[in-house]
Order: C-alpha cells, then structure tokens, then sequence
C-alpha cells in the first residue's frame, strides 16, 4: 500500500479484501424491520421519562415537534440513501456535501450516538429484569455483559442471519405493543394524563404542569420515541437494491414508528396516571398491572415480550455503531484496524471495541437517563449535520441521480434544521454536566482529525470515491 505520511493513502486491493462487508443480505422488508428494530425500545421505556421534565403536555408537544423533525429529516435520508448509497451513510452524506470535516464531524457524532443508546438500552433490560424476579438480580451489571457478549457474538456471526433475527425479535415487540393497546384501552382515563402538580414555573399549568422551560427539556425524551431511525441507511452496501429498497425501507419504518410510538404516550399514563409512570424503569407492564391488578398475566406478556423490544433495539444499534465506525475507519478518518473484517465478511474489531466501552459505561453509571442525555447530544448534533447536507447538494448538486425525490425538497429539510438545532440546545437543559462533557469528547474527536488523520485518509475508499467523482465532474464543467 503507497504510504506518504503527509498525503491521503491510496489502498491496494489487498486493503480493501480485508474491509469488505457481505451484499445483497437485504430487502425493503428487512430494512423496514431494521429500522423499527433500532427504535422499537424507546416504546417501552425511556420515553416516560419525560414526564418528569415536561408533564405529559409538555412530552405530548415534544412528541409533536420530534416525530416532524424525524418525517422531515428520514424523507431527506431516502433520497440521499438512493444516490450516495456507502456503508458510511450519513458521514457519506456529508462527506460529499460538507467535505471531509463535515462528513467526519457527522460519523463521530452519530458514533457517540450508537455507542452511547446500547448502554442505555442495556440498563433498561436489568431494570426489566428485576421486574420479572428473574435470577434474583439485585445488580444488573451481569446482564449487562450477557447481552453484549450474546449479541455482539450474534453479530460476528454473520449479518444476514443477524437482520433475520433481529426482524423475528422486532415481531415479538411489536405484539407485546399490541397486547399492551388490548390491555390499556378500558382503563384509559384522560384525567389521569394531567395528575402532576403543576410547579410555579412560567406557563406552568394541568397542561404543562412544569411551565415552557419544561415542554423544552421534554424534547430530548419526545426523541427517544424515534432515535436510531436514522441508521437504517447503513446497511446500504449490505442491501439488494438499495436505490429502491433503501427509501422504502426507512419510510415504511417511519410510518409504524409514528403509530407506536402515539398509542404509548397515550394509553400508558393515561391508564396509569402520568405521575406513578415519570419514574418507572418498566412502564408498559406497570402500566398493565396498576390497572389489572399484581398478578396480572397481560403484565407478565408484556415483560417478557418487552425484554424482546428492549433486545431488538440493542441487538440493532450494535449493528449501526459497527457500520460507522466500520467506515470511518476504512476511510482513515478513525485507525484503520478497527475497519478489519472476518472470514464472515463482518466487522469484528469495530464491534466489540464500541461493545467493551458501551458495557463499561452502562456498569459504572447504570443510570438510563444520564446516558439517554448522552446518545441525544450526539444524535441531535448528527441531524443539524445531516439536514444541512440534504439543503447543499441538492442546491450544488441539482443533476446528482437521485431514484427517490424528498417531498418538498430543502423546504422539508430546512424545517427539520431547525427542529434539530432546538434539540440541540435542550440537552443543555436537562442536563448541563452529560450535553458538556460529550461536546467535549465530540470536540476531542474534531481535534484528532485536524491534527492527525486528515493527512492520512484513504483517497480510494467508497465515501471518497464519491467526493472525487464530485470534483471531476465541476471540473469538467
């Protein structure tokens, strides 16, 4: 391989046999599956925590303004999807729009999303488990290192059998939403969605019973409802057709995730009170047996069938944070050795290195919330980054082939900007510690590019191909 310590490397082709992910292991279907898998656990728990910031008002209004920005923003992502179709998804993205920093500043923020949500995700299977008394578990850290040992095994594995998994996984969750609607519907009580006292915050009311200041810091969990939906444009190089497959597949999954997520921000406190939810590690089956009594069986469904959306979105997002960092790394914008792939045709160092740190953060911390605050700082900023390269190459790139058309074009993205840049803004609300110290690692990671790997990227890899495409065509123009 040409090594020139102050250029860009051009790999041979050895380089490349070792960075090679399997194709065609995916249809529509199964990208729509993926894309309700990476979301589905935010249906079950974590969400309700925003009704301790907001009141159920204030998390409805969160709900409202997220789901428009997420619509907004996946129509953005199947058009871009469908022309730059790259296992670096949204850093490909911006990688063409924005250039190299802007396509790594977008890969290293939606790392520290996919990195982050796992661990989270991890501490609400404990939080699950203990529920159901299984193993006698007073401290979830062993479940913890299961779920990542199984999964992550799962995934080296091999992607294909991982998506159909997963897909089987997601089914079982989304019965369990379904029992939960069967069990929550007579008991619905709309009284019970405005039973928190309201404090002498300004605009403080039943409605938003923690003021303005409130509804806003109830964004960051209107997120969660729709977080990771994003990602499904990382299986582009894994996927059949991806300039059909990919816009239907995100859409799709878009839709349900809409439906999901409406029926649970209702029926759960408005059966159960919004104020006995704000603070439960298991909302659906508490939720279940506050109305059906302790020993109810639709109760223990839901838990175990719960542990199942839990899995889906965890088992997921491992997926994700592989692919990006998987292409950052091939790229040379992160070390090249964590974009090494097996005999599977998986990337195995770049799934148990984000794997090993996200169980140690989930042990140390197990704290949901503060690593929900964590996963959205980053999530929120890739989204800014995200619209904004929709905006630029559709306005320097009107002539790009595009297979899928956003509805409304750079009007449509331009609004979910906007949203984003207000999400940005509420993770300092909530919490001012977590949004500091991960903008201090996002600014660590800007830090390692400008000095060191930006002399040292890989001229020949996917994302780059496409941007040198890019520069020949203006030049012949």
């Amino acid at each position: 391989m040409p090594h020139d310590k102050t250029g860009p490397f051009v790999a041979d082709s050895s380089y490349m046999a070792h960075r090679r992910l399997k194709t065609g292991a995916a249809g529509w279907i199964l990208l729509a599956g993926l894309g309700v898998s990476y979301v589905i656990s935010g249906d079950f728990a974590g969400w309700n925590l925003g009704l301790a910031e907001g009141g159920w008002g204030g998390l409805l209004i969160a709900f409202v303004l997220m789901g428009v920005m997420y619509t907004c923003m996946v129509f953005g992502l199947a058009e871009m999807s469908s022309s730059l179709p790259t296992a670096g998804a949204g850093y490909g993205f911006a990688r063409r729009a924005l250039g190299p920093l802007g396509g790594y500043a977008t890969g290293v923020a939606v790392l520290i999303e996919y990195a982050v949500a796992p661990a989270a995700i991890a501490t609400f299977i404990g939080g699950y488990i203990e529920a159901l008394g299984l193993f006698g578990m007073t401290n979830s850290w062993p479940v913890y290192l299961a779920a990542y040992v199984i999964f992550v095994g799962i995934h080296l594995y091999g992607v294909g059998e991982a998506l159909r998994l997963m897909f089987g996984i997601t089914a079982i969750a989304v019965l369990a939403l379904v029992v939960t609607v069967i069990a929550l519907v007579p008991h619905f009580d709309a009284a019970n969605l405005f039973d928190i006292v309201p404090n002498d915050a300004v605009g403080a009311s039943a409605f938003l019973p923690m003021g303005y200041a409130g509804a806003m810091a109830a964004l960051v969990y209107g997120i969660w409802f729709f977080l990771a939906i994003e990602g499904v444009p990382l299986a582009a190089e894994e996927t059949t057709d991806p300039q059909r497959d990919m816009p239907r597949g995100i859409i799709v999954a878009m839709l349900i995730l809409l439906v999901t997520g409406a029926l649970m921000l209702v029926l759960v406190p408005g059966a159960a009170g919004a104020e006995s939810m704000s603070t439960s590690d298991n909302p659906l089956p508490e939720a279940i047996r506050a109305v059906g009594g302790p020993d109810s069986v639709m109760a223990s469904i839901v838990n175990y069938a719960g542990l199942a959306g839990l899995i889906a979105s965890f088992f997921s997002i491992i997926y994700a944070y592989s692919r990006q960092l998987f292409a950052l790394s091939r790229a040379g914008y992160l070390p090249r050795w964590l974009s090494l792939t097996g005999s599977r045709q998986t990337p195995w160092v770049a799934l148990i290195v984000p794997g090993t740190i996200g169980f140690v953060l989930a042990a140390a911390t197990r704290d949901g919330g503060l690593l929900i605050n964590i996963a959205v700082f980053g999530a929120t900023v890739s989204y800014v980054l995200l619209n904004l390269s929709h905006i630029v190459l559709r306005l320097r790139e009107p002539d790009l082939p595009r297979a899928y058309r956003t509805p409304g074009g750079v009007v449509t993205t331009g609004i979910a900007l906007v949203l984003a840049v207000v999400a940005v803004i509420a993770t300092f609300l909530v919490d001012v510690f977590a949004a500091s110290i991960t903008a201090a690692v996002f600014l660590a990671f800007l830090g390692y590019f400008w000095f060191f790997s930006r002399h040292r990227v890989v001229a020949n890899a996917p994302e780059e191909e496409f941007a040198r495409v890019k520069d020949a065509d203006s030049t012949l123009n």
